[in-house]
């Protein structure tokens, strides 16, 4: 029997463990990156663990999402961070070197190695051909502390790819389609792996467009083998050396199976308020636009951007549209400007903005009251953008270019335009942005700390009995957005999560926090993906401090289902899912014997209010029970 690509290189990475499909794993991480919005706890956490230098090959700090500095919280953020990374051995990307994923492609990716992001889109790597992974931020510290992550060995699904993209369709298109096929919680315990003849005519920027996207799935990575595709990507960049060819065996046996013709995939959108909610722009129609943003992890790569100039050159912005460009690293802003492909856009009416996350995080380019708006982002949330009653449509490059022209959602492939094939050009390597840890170690280096960053909150270990009030009783498909809101007004606080609970499901319910606050011991009702989206360990911690003992949901969405155990704090899926509807606010719910019953296949829970037992699922491994009885991770590691 043959093996797939993602078990070739996590059993040669496998520490601990048996390689089967549900089973508990431990694996060696070759790699690490941070962003400062989750960076400052993770790093206050690697400095609680109390080790010298980090264990990996490579470590890399990025500052890449708090950028907008209108007080000074931001900037502290990043001394803080510049600080711990010297101190550790640890590389540090100033502001305006890039986006994190962006970069991490261009200079440190590598075939056959590891990765552990705090940062969800982490997966990007996967186009290289990497086990890349998106994770919490506790997790990450770890990973840098031992050189180790454990997870629950993956399903694979493959994805073969046939023919190849016509015109105006793109690998943006791709991973949309992929998205209505499996929806955003199809790929959860599952490593998505492209094959087929169809891989040969995507560029790695392409593949790391739909492995960065595939984090929309829930599944745990994706990954594209590494072909004479990468070897061309990583010559470009100067690191040739890096190439290593990898691909699954021809004989390979995989969990499930969906086929892509790429011949057939015409230009789609993902419709309000769902990475999923896609169907084809022909099918949508011509909408009118007021705002098109193009960047991100996802889509502001060289070729991506040298696309868009060639459609805006010689053209001017639709008078009604509002056009923002952001791209993806120091290195493809400084090729741009000498191609002259900067001043094709410039020229057109685009405002050009830092190389950052900017308007995908919610950091500024917030749209009109009732706008809608294109962007060429990986998630469209309602409210993410920053305005609550915008609707955001995620599209291509190609689309949210063509569609600033003509004001309204446009079908390239309609509207019978040329389009150029653009290839990759090489680039001069260019570390000027970047802070390496010279002669570091912590005697010689003090920890910066400004007033704004709080320790984080540290758990208890797991009492007899957990006494508590539901405070909240949600619906499906939960973002951490939802819970912990991500824009301009609160990033800059992600050092200081008492101040930051205050926030905490303002959008889904402002009386939220005060709740926990007067019961003082509190229950979360969720339904289906609850904690899906992003990584940010945020929206478990705030939920810690105010009081949150245990979460019920049908069913969650994995990077948030480990923050909470990270945290101490119960993630119990309903047995019967009938039981969500019999909750409300205010049930007095109790679970005795808790140290004991964590252990059990069923918990139970008991609503005093409505005098009835629910019957929950823990489904912990021994790792995880040893977090939760002690209080989370950071207890259970310190205690041994």
């Amino acid at each position: 029997m043959g093996k797939t690509l993602a078990y070739k290189i996590l059993e040669d990475h496998l520490i601990e463990g048996n390689l089967t499909a549900g089973e508990e794993i431990t694996i060696k991480m070759d790699q690490t990156l941070t962003q400062d919005s989750t960076g400052t706890m993770v790093y206050l956490q690697l400095e609680a663990m109390e080790v010298d230098r980090v264990k990996t090959e490579l470590s890399v700090a990025y500052i890449d999402h708090n950028t907008l500095q209108t007080g000074f919280e931001n900037a502290d953020d990043h001394e803080f961070i510049k600080s711990v990374a010297k101190r550790h051995g640890v590389l540090f990307s100033k502001p305006g070197n890039g986006i994190c994923h962006q970069l991490h492609l261009e200079n440190y990716g590598k075939p056959g190695k590891t990765l552990l992001g705090s940062d969800s889109h982490t997966p990007t790597g996967g186009g290289l051909g990497m086990i890349a992974i998106g994770a919490g931020g506790l997790d990450v510290a770890v990973a840098m502390a031992k050189g180790t992550y454990s997870l629950t060995a993956p399903k694979v699904v493959k994805v073969e790819l046939k023919g190849s993209l016509q015109p105006w369709a793109s690998a943006k298109d791709v991973i949309l389609y992929v998205l209505k096929c499996l929806t955003v919680k199809g790929g959860v315990g599952k490593i998505i792996e492209y094959t087929g003849e169809g891989v040969k005519s995507l560029s790695v920027t392409d593949r790391a467009t739909i492995t960065n996207m595939g984090a929309e799935l829930g599944a745990t990575t994706s990954v594209f083998p590494s072909d004479e595709n990468t070897r061309e990507y990583l010559r470009s960049q100067g690191r040739e050396a890096d190439y290593t060819p990898l691909a699954a065996d021809p004989d390979a046996v995989y969990d499930e199976e969906l086929i892509v013709d790429l011949d057939q995939l015409t230009p789609l959108a993902a419709m309000p308020h769902s990475p999923d909610n896609v169907d084809s722009i022909a099918n949508i129609g011509q909408i009118k636009v007021d705002q098109v943003a193009i960047g991100s992890c996802t889509n502001s790569s060289y070729t991506d951007l040298m696309k868009v100039a060639a459609i805006l050159k010689g053209r001017k912005v639709h008078p009604d549209v509002s056009l923002v460009i952001s791209p993806g690293s120091s290195k493809i802003l400084a090729k741009m400007a000498e191609n002259g492909a900067l001043a094709d856009i410039i020229n057109a009416g685009a405002r050009i903005i830092e190389n950052a996350c900017g308007p995908c995080i919610g950091m500024g380019q917030s749209p009109k009251s009732g706008a809608v708006s294109l962007r060429t982002f990986n998630r469209n949330f309602k409210g993410r953008s920053g305005t609550l009653d915008a609707d955001v449509y995620l599209v291509s490059p190609e689309t949210a270019a063509i569609s600033a022209v003509k004001g309204v959602l446009t079908d390239g492939m309609e509207s019978r335009e040329s389009l150029p094939d653009i290839k990759m050009t090489d680039f001069t390597p260019n570390d000027n942005f970047v802070v390496y840890p010279k002669g570091f170690d912590k005697s010689n280096t003090d920890v910066v700390m400004g007033p704004n960053i709080k320790p984080f909150p540290r758990n208890t270990a797991l009492p007899d009995s957990i006494s508590t009030k539901v405070v909240l009783h949600a619906g499906d498909n939960i973002t951490t957005d939802d819970i912990m809101p991500s824009d301009s007004r609160l990033l800059p606080y992600r050092s200081n999560i008492p101040h930051l609970s205050n926030y905490c499901f303002e959008k889904i319910d402002s009386g939220f926090s005060e709740r926990c606050k007067a019961a003082g011991s509190c229950t979360i009702v969720g339904g289906d993906n609850y904690g899906q989206g992003s990584s940010r360990e945020h929206a478990a911690l705030a939920p810690l401090y105010l009081g949150v003992k245990f979460v019920m949901a049908k069913s969650f969405a994995r990077i948030h289902r480990s923050n909470l155990i990270n945290s101490g704090i119960l993630p119990l899926v309903f047995e019967n899912p009938a039981d969500y509807d019999d909750l409300e606010l205010g049930d007095e719910l109790i679970i005795e014997n808790a140290p004991k019953q964590v252990k059990q296949e069923v918990i139970e829970v008991k609503n005093l209010t409505k005098d009835k037992t629910y019957n929950m699922l823990p489904n912990f491994s021994d790792l995880e029970i040893n977090m939760i009885q002690k209080g989370g991770k950071i207890n259970a590691i310190k205690e041994g």
